[in-house]
């Protein structure tokens, strides 16, 4: 490796970690304005996705440089591959979280309901899987990505029975169909940032052993 796409693989490194801590920022915001009902957390939270919207704009126009310039093989090229897809899926969860904050402040609204436990846990598992992806990305550690594939299946099943809870208090009380409505939304949102931190994690087990572990469900 030259010394000059040494520099620029470091910088980049710098950026997507930078990019990553927006994120979890973003998305540990959204949730607490959820559930601490801060009508002012959630309009921040949508405020400042504009700044990672122009950061993913710019590390992806950092990647195309160095593979424009230096042509990058083998364990560089790997990286530079890697980066552009995590940094796709992190705008992604950025956005995710700005519509969970959008649902926020129409609940923050109407008349209350009872938020249900299990979606407060799915909160926590995606934050979870969040944060092991970025360590697992910072450590170069493919273990703990493989950690973050086994958790996505849990955040799935407690997703599918928000149905069942929704289903069963609007029986009790239709009138509350907008406020459920909002709170499926929302453990939709969640289910979708699993997905894409699953995506980071699989991206650091190519980037680490050189394995595509997509659409191998159930062989972790």
């Amino acid at each position: 490796m030259t010394k000059h796409l040494e520099n620029q693989i470091n910088h980049l490194k710098k950026e997507i970690l930078y990019v990553g801590a927006l994120v979890e920022e973003a998305l540990r915001n959204a949730l607490k304005a959820f559930s601490d009902k801060d009508y002012a957390l959630a309009n921040r939270v949508i405020e400042n996705d504009e700044i990672i919207d122009q950061k993913e704009v710019e590390v992806e126009e950092d990647c195309l440089k160095i593979l424009a310039l230096y042509q990058p093989v083998a364990i560089d090229l790997r990286y530079i591959i890697s980066v552009l897809k995590i940094n796709n899926d992190l705008e992604r969860i950025a956005d995710l979280a700005v519509n969970i904050a959008s649902r926020t402040k129409f609940l923050t609204d109407v008349a209350e309901i009872k938020i249900p436990d299990s979606l407060f846990t799915i909160a926590e598992k995606v934050e979870q899987m969040l944060n092991m992806s970025l360590d697992s990305l910072v450590n170069s550690d493919a273990e703990i990505a493989r950690s973050v594939l086994m958790a996505d299946d849990e955040v799935d099943d407690l997703h599918a029975a928000m149905y069942g809870i929704a289903k069963n208090n609007l029986e009790k009380d239709p009138s509350k169909i907008d406020q459920w409505f909002n709170v499926i939304a929302i453990s939709r949102y969640l289910e979708r940032a699993a997905d894409h931190t699953t995506n980071i994690a699989e991206d650091v087990i190519y980037l680490v052993d050189g394995e595509i572990t997509r659409h191998e469900s159930g062989k972790i």
